[in-house]
């Protein structure tokens, strides 16, 4: 398989780019990888890159999105931070791989058994890390369906608040950046939610987080 060129990349749409990464998913669960010869690929994208996505996901060992979703070199952006949060550089990288290097889809990637998560509903206060987790707690305020165990020992309420996590980190994104909302408005790129299960490799999408054109940009700031 080769490496996107700048022609591939301009006839990708966001839809297409969503069914790249699902197909690669499947790939991926049923131990199925694309044949690529990645040393070839090192010379094709010598001369620049054009990823046709960019996956913001966590540092996980376990949830490389290159793997995830069998891609090659040049093939997606891929940003990873603890607990898949969003701050200003983050969103600013975001903008560099749409606006400037032309990728069409942004999938903000959660995963099961998140330590970060798991951290936050701990309150855990450690160092720098305090900051970061404390980007996690409106999601945790946000869940109201656990009433009782509401800590990392409590499997669901922290599944719970990693699907909200990744779905404000989604509506974020869009709030904070009129580039990236023009973007979507014009239907240049799309915004989606998703969460990898660490146990079975399968990566959910989250359809109705799903941003791709201005009505939907209109619905998700009513939120």
């Amino acid at each position: 398989m080769k490496a996107h060129t700048a022609e591939t990349q301009a006839s990708t749409t966001p839809e297409k780019a969503l069914q790249i990464l699902k197909e690669g998913n499947q790939r991926f669960v049923n131990n199925l990888k694309a044949h690529r010869n990645l040393l070839e690929q090192v010379n094709e994208t010598r001369e620049g890159q054009w990823p046709f996505a960019v996956i913001l996901s966590c540092i996980d060992s376990r949830t490389s999105a290159e793997l995830i979703f069998d891609q090659g070199l040049g093939d997606i952006f891929s940003i990873r931070i603890a607990g898949n949060i969003v701050n200003t550089d983050i969103i600013g990288s975001l903008e560099f791989a749409c606006k400037v290097a032309g990728s069409k889809l942004i999938v903000v990637m959660g995963h099961s058994k998140c330590g970060a998560i798991k951290g936050a509903c701990d309150h855990v206060e450690m160092g720098n890390l305090t900051e970061l987790l404390s980007k996690i707690q409106p999601a945790i305020y946000q869940e109201t369906n656990t009433k009782g165990d509401r800590t990392s020992k409590n499997y669901e309420f922290v599944e719970n608040v990693a699907a909200l996590n990744v779905r404000r980190s989604v509506k974020t994104i869009v709030d904070r950046s009129y580039i990236l909302e023009q973007m979507i408005e014009k239907g240049e790129i799309a915004i989606i939610g998703a969460m990898h299960n660490i146990e079975t490799g399968e990566v959910e999408f989250y359809k109705d987080s799903l941003i791709s054109n201005q009505d939907e940009v209109k619905a998700q700031m009513k939120y």
